[in-house]
């Protein structure tokens, strides 16, 4: 590709970066239906937590285990796009990449559910014993 293509030029703006920044993000949940379940999730656990009176460090830990999950899952989208340009049919390493991408986002998800489960663990326990 030439250096001179729009997105590839260092003449980009940090209002073009971002735009298409955020192209990235509505492209990778229009096409990606895990993608789209990992974000209603988010705004579950996040609509759950605002009821629980996190703190402070909470609130962060927990975001950062929703953002860690959203970012493997963004990755492993682009991973999955470049993989069917670069080669179309079954080839063996695109194959092996393409399983590490994903087991990327299967570590994310396990630890923010851990994470879940220890922030959210005791206050659960609290409105069961209130039945």
């Amino acid at each position: 590709m030439k250096k001179d293509t729009p997105f590839m030029s260092n003449r980009r703006t940090w209002r073009q970066k971002c735009t298409d920044a955020f192209r990235g993000v509505i492209r990778a949940v229009q096409t990606q239906s895990s993608c789209r379940v990992h974000l209603v999730g988010a705004v579950v656990v996040i609509g759950f937590a605002l009821g629980c009176g996190l703190t402070h460090v909470e609130w962060c830990v927990l975001v950062g285990a929703i953002g860690s999950v959203l970012a493997a899952e963004t990755f492993n989208t682009a991973i999955e796009s470049l993989a069917r340009v670069v080669h179309r049919g079954e080839h063996p390493d695109i194959r092996d990449a393409l399983d590490m991408a994903s087991g990327t986002v299967l570590i994310a998800a396990v630890s923010a559910a851990v994470i879940g489960g220890i922030i959210f663990g005791n206050r659960i326990g609290m409105l069961l014993e209130v039945w």
